[in-house]
């Protein structure tokens, strides 16, 4: 899930570790599941609160507790990262100034990694975790879910992403998505009749209704619901942020590449990258039957997911390869105003992130300066800035989304990220 100005508890998603030559398609069961597969009440609990401030500072990266998995394992030569550490400038907020690290303690930072042309420049962690911690993507995966898809085009498996989606997932005929192409899901355009939106009680939403079932009860797979849903909107013609969207795309991934996404993701994304650790996606429906859940649901450690950046920023490229083809990365991050034609643009007053925000190929526009980023709920970043050749991971434990402090964080982060691109000793690409 990533932020959105007037949503309503959204959900998150984790997954459990498992060591770094588990089988990519083998599912576990976590601690306590009943011999029946249900999921016992205390451990439901668990997962319905575990959004909520402050235990989601530990909850964030200690997910291997609640559920089960799919692991994407690493192999091969760890690709090195280069360092040139130095001391980041403070923090000027209003008529506050403040170092660096106590700006980190103010936006509830779980840790942050900054590169500059390639090399570390700063790396750090709080509350209990280290280089060897897994930390919870929530949205940012819908980001990695693109790059994967972008390879499946490469490799010939998905022919073009102007083809209908019921070309792989003839199950969704008849619905909302009949007539959807790749290419509008991947915009988040397909007009399908589905309000993000988390409202729990008597009547719940359809996206609560998902939640509770998929992945607080696991008693189905995130995409069941897909083929139920009908038309809200002519396919392109509106923005509309759907994490049933992203798992479509899964669907399709799966279907296309005829394996499971974890597999597919290790062979062709996480081990040529040479990443440092293994990751890990959430599994949803029942147990040995669920697929991942590629939305929100992806785990791995602070240095892998700037390599993730890095390789967006030298256009898809890294350790010595091509990993994502260049083309790819250029329309992912092309980014289409969300607002529809028509609407006037937000007046000069209007601070609020969104209000400007552009998206492309699952990956968000939140500012003037070129800038893109994957974004998770809660503070999760990875935020690439070409012209500085600049990456910044920010792996965070923002107070549930629509609070004051939460909204208070989001401003100060975006305006830190400035901050950090126009830093001395960045020389802007000619």
């Amino acid at each position: 899930m990533a932020f959105r100005p007037k949503a309503a508890l959204p959900f998150a998603c984790a997954t459990l570790a498992l060591c770094a030559s588990a089988a990519a398609g083998a599912q576990t069961a976590p601690p306590h599941v009943l011999p029946n597969g249900a999921v016992p009440p205390n451990l439901a609990a668990a997962r319905t609160h575990m959004l909520e401030a402050p235990e989601n500072m530990l909850a964030f990266h200690n997910m291997d507790q609640l559920f089960q998995t799919r692991p994407v394992p690493r192999s091969g030569p760890i690709a090195a990262l280069p360092r040139a550490d130095q001391a980041l400038p403070d923090a000027v907020l209003g008529t506050t100034r403040m170092s660096e690290d106590a700006w980190e303690d103010r936006t509830f930072t779980n840790a942050m990694l900054v590169m500059r042309d390639g090399k570390i420049v700063h790396e750090s962690y709080r509350n209990n975790t280290d280089a060897a911690t897994h930390y919870i993507s929530f949205s940012m995966a819908k980001s990695i879910t693109s790059l994967l898809v972008g390879i499946a085009v490469n490799q010939g498996a998905i022919k073009s992403i102007d083809q209908p989606v019921t070309d792989y997932v003839p199950e969704l005929k008849g619905s909302g998505y009949d007539g959807v192409t790749i290419r509008q899901v991947l915009q988040m355009r397909s007009g399908v009749d589905y309000e993000e939106r988390y409202d729990f009680g008597a009547t719940p939403s359809t996206a609560a209704k998902i939640f509770l079932n998929a992945i607080v009860a696991n008693t189905e797979r995130f995409a069941d619901t897909a083929p139920r849903l009908g038309r809200k909107w002519k396919p392109g013609s509106h923005f509309n942020y759907s994490t049933l969207d992203t798992s479509v795309l899964g669907w399709i991934l799966e279907r296309a590449t005829r394996q499971p996404l974890a597999s597919f993701m290790a062979q062709n994304l996480w081990q040529p990258m040479g990443m440092e650790s293994y990751g890990y996606w959430l599994a949803d429906g029942a147990p040995g039957v669920g697929r991942e859940l590629n939305g929100m649901g992806y785990n791995a450690t602070l240095r892998d997911f700037a390599r993730l950046g890095q390789m967006m920023l030298d256009q898809g490229r890294f350790n010595g390869r091509q990993i994502v083809p260049a083309e790819w990365v250029r329309q992912s991050t092309a980014m289409i105003p969300n607002a529809d034609p028509g609407t006037p643009p937000p007046p000069p007053e209007v601070t609020d992130p969104f209000a400007r925000s552009g998206y492309g190929f699952q990956w968000w526009k939140l500012d003037d300066t070129g800038a893109y980023t994957a974004l998770g709920l809660q503070g999760q970043f990875i935020y690439v800035h070409p012209a500085t050749r600049t990456v910044i991971v920010k792996l965070s434990f923002f107070p549930p989304e629509g609070s004051d402090l939460g909204n208070r964080a989001l401003e100060e982060t975006l305006a830190y990220f400035k901050t950090l691109t126009t830093w001395a000793g960045t020389t802007p690409r000619p």
